[in-house]
């Protein structure tokens, strides 16, 4: 099975930019897509072989998830099942035979760590779902986690202190996921590589000077990594400020 990830900003915008035909290059078994800002009734699109799920935000054109699959899960879920954290659509599990997929939208702290608190809350809110789904099978946990981990994964670390995506509570959080039973597939595949990002902002030409963070993941749990044959960055796709990630397995 093949799996890739993409927050696309805006799915009807990036329509306009090859996100067709990249989902219909890319061999995907399983397509998830994060800040989709629209609902599906908002498309007038279809995508030939895949069924569609969907959680979109009540606010319009904001945050949103969707999953294109090839192959039918068992059952699919929305949200964390926790009633604080609904109604912005941030993320989907699908129930497979041998593990359960969760595309994951998380919340950006925001300009002057306005929600740094809510995130935290998020944070383990969100653990505490993926903890119980462990439980019963192993999870792997896709999309933009809005976090760079450590200062490998963004261009200039010192200068990102203290702003969102690099706060120490938000990698804190992060490595206490890690430390729960996940692996974060990119960095057990390749560890000291440098300029693996996933996100440029739009601003001072950072995509042209790959000035970038490293926020968008795969994680799985630890007892399927015997199955994870390669975690992917596709840094020359275009069509968001996010490229797309892949996870190539043998489930």
């Amino acid at each position: 099975m093949k799996i890739i990830s993409w927050n696309v900003n805006g799915l009807r915008a990036c329509m306009n930019k090859g996100f067709a035909d990249f989902l219909a290059d890319s061999g995907a078994d399983v397509f998830c897509v994060q800040e989709t800002k629209m609902k599906p009734e908002q498309a007038d699109f279809c995508f030939k072989d895949f069924i569609c799920y969907w959680n979109s935000a009540e606010k319009k054109g904001y945050s949103g998830t969707a999953v294109f699959t090839k192959i039918e899960p068992v059952s699919v879920s929305y949200d964390i099942g926790n009633n604080e954290h609904t109604g912005e659509g941030r993320a989907i599990t699908l129930d497979f035979d041998t593990f359960y997929l969760v595309n994951v939208y998380a919340p950006n702290s925001q300009n002057e760590l306005k929600r740094l608190d809510y995130r935290m809350k998020w944070e383990d809110a969100f653990r505490d779902y993926v903890m119980e789904l462990d439980k019963e099978k192993p999870v792997i946990i896709c999309g933009d986690m809005n976090v760079a981990h450590t200062e490998i994964d963004l261009k200039n670390p010192k200068a990102n202190e203290r702003n969102a995506g690099f706060t120490k509570e938000e990698r804190e959080k992060l490595s206490v996921l890690l430390d729960s039973g996940f692996v974060d597939t990119f960095r057990y595949f390749y560890p000291d590589k440098k300029g693996a990002y996933t996100w440029w902002s739009y601003r001072f030409r950072a995509r042209e000077r790959d000035a970038g963070w490293r926020i968008d993941y795969f994680l799985a749990s630890e007892r399927l990594m015997k199955h994870i044959k390669d975690s992917v960055i596709y840094k020359d796709v275009m069509g968001s400020d996010h490229c797309p990630i892949g996870l190539e397995t043998d489930l």
